[in-house]
Parts: structure tokens; C-alpha cells; sequence
């Protein structure tokens, strides 16, 4: 398993990186960098090219875009490549006004933001990279929960659930949706993405949070949301770091994060109607594990013809050394090889 001081040591590498890139360009983008290590030898998009390029969005897609780009700065230092990761949404809407070339995604665009990006006359393409699994965790003091089924978690974070200060003052809530309750008397100490997050809107509907609000009469808005009342941070360091300063903590990252605090943290398993699943690997891959889902990088199409940095980035991005590589160092679940070949020929097609 990775270790958090592997972790911090690959976030440090590409800060230092980002840093000496953002000196060198004229856009001074800002980078919120979180990776590493570069890649192994394969095929990469060529050196030598010139330009910059700007990528934001998923804090959680972060890690594996610094990687890529760490590498594509060695072979093209004239080029800068800027990253940051305030979260998928946040990512959308500079990306949907033309003021991004790759907007970095946690899950699939929705469709008001297609809209936008229509109404601003940015088409893309959407290239799925790498597979993850939302981690819900506590601390490791917790030794009362270990796994929570879709009721318990919308009694606990579903938007009923405001004002629920205490683990088994969801435990009603919980019996009345088809959770198990029997939580324990301890202070409820929520710390969580926020609505800019495409983690936040992946773990409402994979969670079943948005089917059970629907049942119990609540709007569709409302259906969207979780509780109002916890925690929120952009930076899944900052809620990992949360969960280890407090004995009856609750939250959720994605897997690398997890992954990588070890056993500072307590993973959580989750009953999607099957039986407790816990997040790995094999379990993310094969969908078995109810919180898997994809994560992708969009494309600015137009930009591509008039930015050769731009495609020899994507192209290193699809290659072994990103989709494969990159993808395993900084701690996801790499797509299996007739995914990737999709990724490739969607992207072949629209940069021919």
C-alpha cells in the first residue's frame, strides 16, 4: 500500500516543477500541484514543440495530469504546462468560457454544462483515463463502524440529515430509509468535498443519496445536494487530515488519497444491495465496489489545430506512459485495454 510520505514526496516533485514552468510563462497559471515521479519510456508526444497549456478542474484527476505533465516538461522544456484542481465544477466553467484547454473531470460533464460550453462555442472531446473509488473512512479509533449500506449514508450525509450532531442521532433516519443505524454515541464529525467537486455530485448518485431523497418526496434540487451543516474542502489532504485529528471523524476522497494516508485513516466498506465491499484495486475495476466510477480529461477541439503543444500532450497522455504509467503511480486503477483503445481512437479521430 502507498504510504503518505511516498505521497508528499511526489506532490512536492511537481510543485517544484509547476513552480519553475509558471516562472517561465507569460499566463502565470496558477498551480495547485499534487505529483511526481515521471513516467516510464514509451511512446511520448514528441519534443522539441513550444506553447503553453492550460489544464483545471478535478482535485482528484490532479495527481495523474501533474505526472503527465512532469514528463512532457522534460521532453519540451520550451513548453509550460500549468495545473490546477479546484474541483471538476469550478473546472467546467473555465473551461466551458475558452479560457482552459483541458478541463480535468471526476465524472461525466452534465448537461447544463454542456450547455454552457454550446453557449460559448467550445466543442471538446471527452477521454475517459483511469478508473477510482470514492473511499468513505473515519479514523481508526472507530472501531464501531465498518461498513455503511445507501440508507446509512443518507442518514448521515443525505439532506435530511442537517442538523445531526451525533453518530446515533442518524440512527432513526437511517431505520427509516433501509440503513442499519446502531451507531455510536459519539460527536458526528463530518469533513467532505464540496459542491465544486465532481467527487461531491459522483458520491450523491453512486451512493443512492439522490434515489431515496427522490422516494422520501424531496425536490429535485434537494435530491442533489447533501447536508448543508459539515466540513467542506477542496483539498482531499485537508479532509484526510481531518480524519485522522478526530476519533469519530466521517468523510470520503477519492482512492489515491486514501490509499496513500495508510493506516492513519480507517476505510469504510460499503453495501451497494450485495454484501460490504471495501475499495481496491480489483473491486474498482470490475465495478463490484458500489462507489467506482470513471475519470476523464475533456479536450478543447479548436485549440488543438492551433496549439501543436496542446495534441503532442494528449498524445503522451494516451500513451503507456500516461494512461498506464502515470495512471498506476499516482495511485488509481488504470482502464482495461479495450477502454483504452477507445480513449485512443476517439481521441485519433478528433485530432486527424
Amino acid at each position: 500500500m502507498r504510504n503518505a510520505r511516498k505521497l508528499a514526496g511526489i506532490l512536492a516533485g511537481v510543485l517544484a516543477l509547476s513552480l519553475i514552468a509558471a516562472a517561465c510563462s507569460s499566463d502565470d497559471g496558477d498551480n495547485a500541484g499534487d505529483s511526481g515521479s515521471t513516467g516510464t519510456t514509451g511512446t511520448t508526444g514528441g519534443g522539441g514543440v513550444s506553447g503553453s497549456i492550460t489544464i483545471s478542474g478535478s482535485s482528484t484527476v490532479l495527481p495523474i495530469s501533474n505526472l503527465v505533465a512532469e514528463l512532457f516538461s522534460g521532453e519540451n522544456p520550451d513548453a509550460q504546462v500549468s495545473v490546477d484542481g479546484p474541483g471538476t465544477g469550478d473546472g467546467f466553467v473555465l473551461f466551458c468560457k475558452g479560457e482552459t484547454d483541458i478541463s480535468d473531470a471526476s465524472r461525466a460533464i452534465a448537461d447544463d454544462e454542456k450547455t454552457a460550453c454550446a453557449d460559448g462555442g467550445i466543442d471538446y472531446v471527452e477521454l475517459a483515463v483511469a478508473f477510482d473509488g470514492i473511499t468513505v473512512m473515519t479514523n481508526p479509533a472507530n472501531s464501531a463502524v465498518t461498513c455503511l449500506n445507501s440508507g446509512d449514508l443518507y442518514a448521515l450525509f443525505g439532506p435530511e440529515s442537517e442538523g445531526i450532531d451525533t453518530w446515533n442521532g442518524a440512527d432513526s433516519l437511517a431505520k427509516k430509509v433501509g440503513g442499519n443505524g446502531v451507531f455510536p454515541d459519539v460527536q458526528l464529525e463530518i469533513t467532505a468535498p464540496g459542491a465544486e467537486s465532481g467527487t461531491y455530485d459522483a458520491f450523491i448518485e453512486l451512493s443512492g443519496i439522490t434515489d431515496i431523497a427522490t422516494e422520501q418526496g424531496l425536490s429535485e434540487d434537494q435530491a442533489a445536494t447533501l447536508r448543508p451543516d459539515y466540513q467542506s474542502s477542496p483539498d482531499d489532504n485537508v479532509i484526510i487530515q481531518a480524519m485522522e485529528g478526530s476519533d469519530s471523524s466521517l468523510g470520503f476522497v477519492g482512492f489515491a488519497y486514501a490509499e496513500g494516508a495508510a493506516d492513519q485513516i480507517k476505510v469504510i466498506q460499503v453495501d451497494g444491495g450485495s454484501g460490504c465491499v471495501g475499495p481496491t484495486r480489483d473491486t474498482i475495476a470490475d465495478g463490484s465496489y458500489p462507489l467506482s466510477r470513471t475519470l476523464y480529461i475533456y479536450v478543447n477541439k479548436e485549440k488543438i489545430t492551433s496549439n501543436p503543444a496542446l495534441k503532442a500532450f494528449v498524445d503522451l497522455y494516451l500513451s503507456d506512459d500516461g494512461i498506464v504509467s502515470a495512471v498506476q503511480q499516482a495511485g488509481y486503477v488504470d482502464l482495461p485495454d479495450d477502454q483504452i483503445a477507445t480513449s485512443r481512437s476517439t481521441w485519433d479521430s478528433a485530432s486527424a
